[in-house]
């Protein structure tokens, strides 16, 4: 079975898709199996992280903005790639350092995260997308 989710960004930073995922393995109708999640986009990556305390998501925001900043910053002046802004490559290599597909294990009909995981489009872009997740699950 696959689906897709829009995922509506507003810039930089995690958001969560949890619940649509959830919905998705529920009317599939497998008990056990197989959730791959992808991203179907270079400048933004997957992640399963901690969605309780808000403050690890900006910590995380601000780790990947010291590890790789815009291209426009003295220390980026290697970056060939800059023909749709300053952002763009740093995305790419934020994205690379991360993720594009997950699998989760799905069991009696439920994801096997754990008690205080879930699941998040990690956006690198400083302009707002419509960013395109797609989820299969195999039994």
């Amino acid at each position: 079975m696959i689906d897709r989710l829009t995922v509506s960004t507003q810039g930089p930073g995690l958001y969560e898709f949890t619940r649509q995922a959830r919905r998705f393995v529920s009317e599939a109708g497998v008990s056990e199996g197989l959730l791959t999640v992808f991203v179907r986009h270079t400048s933004c990556s997957l992640i399963v992280q901690e969605n309780a305390d808000p403050d690890v998501q900006a910590d995380l925001q601000a780790f990947f903005s010291r590890l790789v900043p815009p291209a426009s910053d003295p220390s980026m002046s290697w970056i060939r790639h800059d023909t749709e802004g300053p952002d763009d490559m740093p995305a790419h290599i934020k994205a690379a350092l991360t993720q594009t597909s997950i699998g989760i294990p799905v069991s009696g009909g439920e994801m096997l995260l754990g008690t205080w995981q879930g699941l998040y489009l990690f956006e690198h872009r400083d302009r707002p997308h419509q960013r395109q997740v797609v989820l299969h699950l195999g039994g």
